[in-house]
């Protein structure tokens, strides 16, 4: 049976060359970073290396730029960091409705200790109105918080624009960039954010290392304690072949970003046109204009997420009903839910996304194989409405 994986903003596979830098810090590098004899300080260098490479990335300084165990970590590093070091400056957050949960949790958290969350309404298509935020800052507001762009819709945001606000009034802006890594242009210092949130497993690099971008003169509360690793604002013993995978993963995204880019936008349209051509009522969520190159987050209407993507399943073809890390509930989705859409109809919905490894022949398949499961649903579907079950 065919197999095709249409869910590279769950996750990618990691890279050929990506897998071959990584594996001599198994086997023969694998001195402990701290360590002052000569293996220790080949490990060393590797680190810092990578920081390079990932700083490249993002036009970063090498020094800005430090090493977590994931893009969650990172998140909740600057939310809580910065809630604390600002902490008899203000106690007001501001972020959105569609974030990823390891920003509204580490939120819901804060808001359990005294502080205040704003949680910004969007507009129809995810985009974040600048006038919405300017409304919601106060003289207690520490922190801005807004996603680059959605792990469910790819709607990118108007980061540039709202960094801006925040620079205006003196407060920090922090944005989850682990989803537009590697698929669009980041500029930190063009786009004038304080703090960023990254991941290496969202650009066929390994999971369990991510990295937050830190400004060079923000203050920053450490998030671990213990030794003085990475400059000693984050404690424990590096990863040190995810941290040289997340180098190498980032250094093929840099040389490679407008070849991507090209590739699975093409790629993400020709998929849309044919669903939206062999398969009536099927809308698709988020903006057309601003959005995730390899996302297509759609709605087929009259029948339910859950049940297509089994069916797609034991067809060999792999997708999701949202975000990887929300897709064991049945709550319906809070980013649908925040763009006002029914809940019928987002029970209907799923997320396609292509990477790099995708063929057109890939997508040709899962159309033919798509449209076939949602006439079987539909069918399913009118027939039990008219036995009145």
């Amino acid at each position: 049976m065919r197999q095709v994986y249409l869910d590279y903003s769950a996750t990618t596979p990691v890279k050929e060359d990506v897998m071959k830098a990584m594996i001599p810090y198994f086997t023969e590098m694998f001195g402990n970073p701290s360590s002052l004899y000569t293996i220790g300080a080949a490990s060393r260098e590797a680190i810092e290396k990578a920081r390079g490479q990932v700083a490249k990335l993002i036009n970063a300084q090498d020094k800005e730029i430090f090493f977590t165990s994931s893009g969650t970590e990172a998140d909740n590093w600057s939310v809580l960091g910065i809630a604390d070091t600002l902490k008899n400056k203000g106690n007001h957050i501001i972020t959105t409705k569609i974030e990823h949960h390891a920003m509204l949790h580490s939120c819901e958290y804060l808001e359990k200790h005294g502080y205040e969350v704003t949680y910004l309404e969007v507009e129809p298509d995810g985009r974040v109105n600048p006038e919405t935020l300017k409304a919601a800052i106060t003289d207690r507001t520490i922190l801005i918080s807004i996603m680059f762009v959605n792990n469910e819709i790819g709607t990118i945001q108007p980061i540039k624009e709202l960094a801006a606000i925040a620079k205006e009034h003196g407060i920090i802006f922090h944005t989850d960039a682990v989803q537009a890594l590697g698929n669009v242009p980041i500029d930190v210092k063009d786009l004038g954010v304080d703090l960023v949130s990254l991941s290496a497993h969202k650009i066929y690099g390994p999971k369990g290392v991510g990295a937050l971008y830190i400004r060079k003169g923000i203050r920053l509360s450490n998030y671990m304690h213990g030794g003085a690793q990475e400059s000693k604002k984050r404690a424990g013993t590096e990863n040190l072949p995810g941290i040289v995978g997340f180098g190498k993963a980032a250094e093929i995204a840099y040389e490679h970003l407008d070849e991507h880019i090209k590739k699975v936008s093409e790629l993400r349209d020709y998929f849309v046109d044919q669903v939206m051509s062999k398969i009536e009522n099927v809308t698709m969520n988020g903006s057309r204009e601003f959005r995730h190159p390899g996302n297509a987050n759609l709605t087929f209407e009259y029948i339910e997420g859950e049940a297509m993507l089994l069916y797609l399943d034991m067809k060999g073809i792999a997708v999701s009903t949202g975000s990887a890390c929300s897709s064991a509930s049945l709550v319906p989705s809070h980013v649908l839910s925040a763009l006002n859409i029914p809940v019928e109809k987002i029970h209907g919905s799923l997320r396609f996304t292509v990477g790099d490894p995708t063929t057109k022949e890939d997508l040709d398949y899962v159309v033919e194989q798509l449209a076939e499961v949602v006439n079987k649903l539909r069918n399913i579907s009118s027939v039990s409405k008219t036995k009145g079950w």
